[in-house]
């Protein structure tokens, strides 16, 4: 049976979308690949089309919790039932179950961490996969160094003999991010196929502002008179509460999303979200990686972010239906210092290194450190992880360059931001790709029509009493 017709037998569709086809020709010949398809592409399907044609089980490694529920729920819709997540959500009996059936599951997803116990990694041994599929693999660089391990953990797994071919899949990555995708995966000469990262439906606006007090005032103001549904993005968990109850005072329907709130909390808002329920989501960075909306209007960032990676990645969130969406970034001098700040606020220092081998020496276990408060969780995981792969003055001078790294990602992103060319042009480029034609409504420096891109909110207005706004702006702007 032809591709297509398989396609269409499977999931409806008589066409396959750019670079699809040739991911899944190179799987079904054996090969390990890396894909990089922008969000709206339809990474998934890589995957799953080879899972109905090798009639093995799929491994997929996702992120996010949300985000294996959400793929887990798409492909439910489509009628396969074999299918599951193993991940925390379960029970120690659902997750007994799943283990004892594992090899009865078409599609599998699981978590770095999850994949990493040794009851899950004895159960797969036994198996035969078809593919294993690393999603959202630019976590590997973005988090594997200094947030998440586990992730070049798994690299040391998937070096084994006789594995399946390995799918790693992402929306953005640079050169430098491909290659560690390759190397800490083991990847064995894969084919790599990169779809231009450009979105030209997105439109790039920049607002410069003398302080954070008028960009308040502004967003207050724009979302109120503007289309949704939309994602603002924030810098601290703390604002981004303030402000989503600021829009909740002004008749807006939104919610603040952020990792201070529970799996469940995060799931049922998402879905809040998805289903037309909420118009806005105030978050933290931690929304919106691989969430299944199309009619995402607009993405504004009330700061500039830590890098250009993540700032594609974001914006990415808009205008998955093809149609005209607005990213809209604001700026006041002093943003980039707050964010070398925000980047550096969680990794250990050199004095950590210095306590965790003196408690050591002393017979007491490093993770008092924690119990005392002296570092955070992910400070300690980082540093439990890189001292027993390197000395201690490895690991310092490690931490150093992660740190200068930072520095200087949040450097690029300035530049970005300031630029007085095509924004959008400058974005494409980072990614090592060249503009192929410039967008009606481009950007901010090309020149941009808001009001042909923004539509009037049309809808009645609640009769219930609300705070006015205005007096909700106070606690936005202190601290």
């Amino acid at each position: 049976m032809e591709l297509e017709q398989t396609l269409e037998k499977h999931f409806g569709y008589k066409a396959f979308r750019p670079g699809q086809k040739e991911v899944i020709e190179a799987i079904l010949k054996g090969r390990d690949v890396i894909a990089l398809l922008p969000t709206g592409m339809g990474k998934s399907l890589c995957y799953q089309l080879p899972g109905y044609i090798l009639e093995k089980p799929v491994l997929i490694v996702s992120p996010l919790l949300s985000l294996m529920q959400d793929q887990v729920e798409e492909l439910k819709r489509f009628g396969e039932k074999r299918v599951v997540a193993l991940n925390s959500f379960l029970t120690v009996n659902e997750k007994r179950y799943v283990l004892h059936f594992l090899e009865q599951y078409r599609f599998i997803f699981t978590s770095p961490e999850m994949l990493l116990q040794q009851q899950v990694q004895d159960k797969l041994s036994q198996m035969k996969l078809g593919l294993i599929v690393v999603d959202e693999a630019h976590c590997i660089s973005q988090w594997g160094f200094d947030f998440r391990p586990d992730y070049l953990r798994i690299g040391q797994w998937f070096s084994q003999e006789n594995r399946p071919p390995v799918l790693a899949l992402s929306a953005t990555a640079t050169d430098k991010v491909i290659h560690e995708i390759r190397e800490t995966l083991s990847l064995d000469t894969p084919f790599e196929f990169m779809y231009n990262v450009d979105r030209p439906n997105i439109h790039l606006g920049r607002i410069v502002f003398e302080d954070r007090a008028d960009k308040a005032q502004w967003i207050m103001q724009h979302i109120k008179v503007t289309a949704g549904p939309g994602i603002l993005y924030m810098s601290s968990r703390k604002r981004a509460e303030q402000y989503s109850e600021a829009l909740i005072q002004s008749g807006i329907r939104a919610a603040a999303y952020h990792a201070g709130y529970g799996a469940e909390d995060r799931q049922f808002i998402q879905q809040q979200f998805i289903d037309g329920e909420l118009d806005w989501i105030v978050a933290t960075n931690a929304f919106g990686m691989g969430i299944n909306k199309p009619d995402i209007r607009q993405v504004i960032h009330e700061t500039m972010p830590a890098n250009v990676a993540n700032y594609m990645q974001e914006i990415g969130r808009a205008g998955r239906d093809g149609h005209s969406a607005l990213a809209i970034l604001l700026y006041s001098d002093g943003d980039e210092e707050f964010a070398k700040f925000i980047v550096t606020g969680d990794l250990p220092t050199s004095s950590h290194v210095d306590r965790y081998q003196e408690l050591l020496a002393q017979q007491i276990h490093p993770s008092q450190m924690l119990k005392n408060g002296e570092l955070s969780e992910t400070a300690y995981r980082v540093l439990d992880y890189w001292l027993q792969q390197e000395t201690e003055e490895q690991v310092k001078a490690r931490l150093n360059h992660l740190a200068l790294e930072k520095y200087h990602a949040v450097d690029e992103m300035l530049k970005i931001t300031q630029t007085k060319d095509c924004i959008r042009s400058q974005l494409v480029g980072y990614f090592g790709q060249k503009l192929q034609k410039k967008a009606e409504n481009c950007c901010e420096n090309c020149g941009i029509l808001y009001d042909e891109i923004n539509k009037v909110r049309l809808k009645e207005e609640k009769k219930i009493e609300m705070i006015p706004w205005k007096s909700r702006l106070k606690q936005l702007l202190m601290g």
